[in-house]
């Protein structure tokens, strides 16, 4: 069997990925493979499921399983080391593609124009409406066009709808000291982005997975530590409006008084949305400053960025 040209790659863990299997499957062809990469899910019933449906369908799908969580990074790799195709695909496993959507990445990869890309996402409108919030925080960063996220550049990228060769991967692989939620796929991007051709594309699939303010709140804290990181390995991404806040937050000495704040004001239903989220804002800026004052002098971190 000759080796596909593109690798669709989706890590899961305790998530059920059969949709998406299933509307990728209806859209493959000799040219792809899909790799399905059970994150160290604790009850393997359903994956044993998904492997005997997965064996009904006919095209090249595989189904591999760790023994242990490899967390974000780490199951992206491990996907990266199981793929046979020259370019992969990173998918989350609670996406929706739309028609057209793998025809359109080989189409964007056959161009040869770039060695990764990113083709955004949208919204699901009813988990938008049961979510606003959220809703609102990825529209006013993520749910963009290509020419939009371009202006932004490497720090755009997300590690879900992004298609990189498989040579550059295995030389920049994703950073496994980033632990938990957030940060890992934009660090990949910025370290890409000095040896390799990057560019935003509009080919979006939609991304469900919106959650509620108190989980956000939760992601948000565990991201600190992340973020601390990727800025501290990255000190000219200081400019980036998150970074800036964290940064006068944290001149201002007040990541204790608004981390204490900000919860309670993205939880009121009381307040507009607008307001609610950017009080998730700020409350993401306080834990990446707050992580940032404890790992490092404020010297180091909180000096002049200059043009």
């Amino acid at each position: 069997m000759s080796a596909p040209i593109l690798s669709i790659l989706v890590p899961f863990h305790g998530d059920d990925p059969s949709a998406l299997m299933d509307a990728l499957a209806a859209q493959m062809d000799g040219t792809c493979e899909l790799v399905l990469f059970d994150d160290g899910s604790p009850d393997k019933a359903p994956v044993n499921v998904l492997q005997s449906h997965a064996e009904a369908l006919d095209v090249a799908i595989r189904v591999v399983s760790s023994k242990s969580n490899l967390g974000r990074s780490g199951a992206r790799n491990a996907l990266c080391k199981a793929a046979r195709g020259d370019w992969l695909l990173y998918l989350d496993a609670d996406m929706e593609v739309p028609e057209g959507f793998l025809a359109r990445w080989l189409e964007l990869i056959r161009a040869n124009t770039f060695d990764a890309a990113y083709g955004g996402y949208t919204l699901p409108a009813e988990e938008a409406r049961t979510h606003p919030v959220h809703a609102a925080l990825a529209r006013a960063g993520d749910v963009i066009s290509a020419e939009e996220r371009a202006q932004r550049g490497a720090s755009a990228f997300a590690g879900s709808n992004l298609a990189v060769r498989a040579s550059l991967m295995a030389k920049v692989p994703f950073d496994q000291g980033y632990q938990g939620w957030g940060w890992e796929d934009v660090d990949w991007a910025v370290r890409a982005s000095k040896t390799a051709r990057l560019a935003h594309v509009d080919n979006p699939a939609g991304h469900g997975g919106l959650q509620s303010v108190d989980r956000l709140i939760a992601k948000f804290a565990e991201g600190g530590a992340n973020h601390a990181r990727f800025l501290a390995r990255h000190p000219e991404q200081a400019r980036l409006p998150g970074a800036r806040l964290a940064r006068l937050i944290a001149q201002l000495r007040l990541a204790s008084a608004v981390t204490a704040i900000t919860p309670a004001m993205a939880r009121s239903s009381a307040l507009p949305v607008r307001l609610r989220a950017l009080a998730l804002k700020a409350y993401k800026a306080a834990c990446a400053a707050r992580a940032l004052g404890s790992g490092r002098s404020e010297a180091t971190w909180l000096g002049e960025v200059r043009p």
